[in-house]
């Protein structure tokens, strides 16, 4: 028998299990091994996400510069998301995953060669950006569509949960050993860190299994498919919504072509970037950890379109705030809070999308996800940095933040249907 000192204990780790993070998705071996992949890859890629505009505003003194590095890097997003989602449908998907992730590992060893031998030239830098964005623009829809076959369905959100989280968890991290190792190290480590990191994961994915389509997929990836995903994609007006929604946080809300001038300008950081810088980057981030280790009762809310559209008006105040604030840690806090919603949004939309989406056009669903999870950041650095270069930053943050919520309500309040979304397991196929 039980002492009446077990039974609480018990009952406390059962409410505890209720709300932490869902970790069921790690008993599946598959699945296990595509997320060692990603704790690998998460750290180093913020690194260099880190490094590359760092670089690009050492060079021209100008965040309007950094901007540009974003439309730079939008193109290939655009035009290899979308191709890199019917390239997912049509092919292996693991075999996808493979190319497209030594793609990234050579360009990053490529970023870490100029950067060592000081080529110093911004052009250079850009061009090396565009081509790791077209790999990465394959790689991410690849990735993402091959979670649904990995995992049984009614445990995608908690999939996407623990996918999500782990990632920011390591953009945690990234951002913050960038502000640490820049001044000590230089900007070279750091690509060098993301090429061996990029290594590692690479390891990870020649573990899986093969994913090839499904009998009745297309077998081939040319233009033809990327419009029937488009098509497809007309006829989902729900999905079409969470597009639409995303877009509007990420380029009107996503100030982060700012920081590298607010660490230096507002908060004191040299301008080759120090700790201010490295806390700015990691702050989003830092708040999707903290809200996503403790998804437990939020990946099991049913109400998907009403859980979305909160979170992407809750992200928009918190960017208006931070905009606000001329104190680095409120500023941290404000970002954290809207990283912390930005989670619970972007794991609402991918269930969302997992669920409704056939397998067959669920690469090229994934490659619009991406086209829009990715590129509107880069749509943002475009706007932001000559938004800042024009009005200053702070005024550009508060507008954008603003801009965000206004435009949210407006879409949902256009479609009442997205507003009463709910998630249903035995829809996925």
């Amino acid at each position: 028998m039980s002492s009446p000192h077990q039974r609480p204990r018990g009952r406390f780790r059962t409410a505890l299990g209720k709300v932490v993070i869902d970790t069921r998705p790690l008993r599946v071996r598959d699945y296990r091994i595509f997320w060692y992949s990603t704790v690998v890859t998460a750290i180093g890629s913020q690194l260099t996400a880190v490094a590359v505009p760092t670089q690009v505003f050492e060079l021209t003194g100008s965040s309007a510069y950094v901007g540009v590095a974003g439309a730079v890097g939008l193109v290939p997003l655009l035009l290899f998301g979308l191709w890199g989602g019917a390239i997912a449908d049509a092919l292996d998907r693991r075999k996808v995953i493979i190319v497209s992730n030594l793609g990234v590992a050579v360009t990053s060893g490529l970023f870490w060669a100029q950067a060592y031998f000081d080529v110093g030239s911004v052009a250079l830098v850009l061009v090396l950006l565009g081509v790791q964005q077209a790999f990465v623009a394959v790689n991410m829809p690849t990735r993402s569509a091959a979670v649904a076959r990995l995992v049984p369905a009614e445990i995608l959100p908690q999939a996407s949960a623990l996918s999500f989280t782990t990632f920011t968890f390591g953009a945690v991290f990234g951002p913050l050993l960038a502000g640490t190792l820049i001044p000590v190290l230089g900007l070279a480590t750091l690509y060098l860190v993301d090429t061996v990191a990029l290594g590692i994961a690479l390891l990870w994915v020649l573990r899986l299994p093969p994913i090839p389509p499904g009998e009745s997929a297309s077998k081939s990836a040319g233009v033809r498919q990327v419009l029937d995903g488009f098509r497809y994609l007309a006829a989902k007006k729900l999905l079409l919504v969470s597009f639409l929604v995303d877009i509007i946080a990420m380029v009107a809300g996503m100030p982060r072509a700012l920081f590298p001038e607010m660490a230096h300008a507002t908060y004191g950081d040299p301008p080759e970037g120090g700790p201010a810088l490295g806390l700015l980057f990691a702050a989003i981030p830092i708040g999707a950890v903290v809200f996503g280790l403790f998804s437990g009762t939020l990946s099991r809310i049913r109400r998907q379109g009403a859980v979305i559209t909160v979170s992407v008006c809750v992200w928009g105040v918190g960017i208006a705030l931070f905009g606000l604030t001329s104190s680095l840690w409120l500023a941290v806090v404000f970002l954290a809070i809207a990283g912390g919603a930005d989670l619970i949004s972007a794991v609402h939309r991918s269930a969302m999308l997992q669920t409704e989406a056939t397998d067959e056009m669920r690469g090229r669903m994934q490659g619009v996800f991406t086209v829009v999870v990715a590129g509107g950041p880069r749509v943002a650095d475009l706007v932001h940095g000559w938004g800042g270069a024009t009005i200053g930053t702070g005024p550009t943050v508060v507008i954008g933040g603003v801009v965000s919520v206004v435009l949210t309500v407006a879409v949902v309040a256009a479609l009442p249907a997205f507003w009463r979304y709910r998630f249903t397991p035995a829809a996925v196929s």
